[in-house]
């Protein structure tokens, strides 16, 4: 929901529901990193209520707009910070499958030479007393 003047749209509050300081921070963050932004602020009204007030400044640019803009700026970011993540986590899968297979061809090797011993030893002919 948007608060503003209809004679000045440069600035504008908004109200974003069932939201938190997580969202809000955020757009906050890329609000503040655009140049059209003059103020960018939130408040939550009260912690009992699931709401947060963003205020939005610029320098004529809608705020409408500019909050958009960041908003589409965050979901892009946040799409890279996952693909980054999800290339991560695959890689390591990756490397935990290699060294799990290596330690498979350790053990297999070890197993190998202890039985190699063990039937040198069973084909000696060792002497009892």
């Amino acid at each position: 929901m948007e608060h503003g003047s209809f004679t000045n749209d440069k600035d504008a509050s908004f109200t974003l529901a069932e939201e938190d300081h997580t969202l809000a921070n955020a757009v906050r963050f890329m609000l503040n990193q655009d140049p059209r932004v003059t103020l960018a602020g939130y408040s939550i009204p009260h912690p009992s209520l699931e709401c947060v007030n963003v205020r939005v400044q610029t320098t004529g640019d809608p705020a409408r707009e500019v909050l958009k803009d960041a908003c589409q700026e965050l979901m892009l970011m946040n799409r890279h910070v996952r693909s980054v993540f999800d290339k991560a986590v695959s890689e390591f899968k990756v490397e935990q499958a290699r060294l799990a297979a290596e330690e498979e061809e350790k053990k297999k090797a070890e197993e190998e030479e202890i039985k190699k011993q063990r039937d040198l030893l069973a084909s000696m002919d060792i002497e009892s007393d």
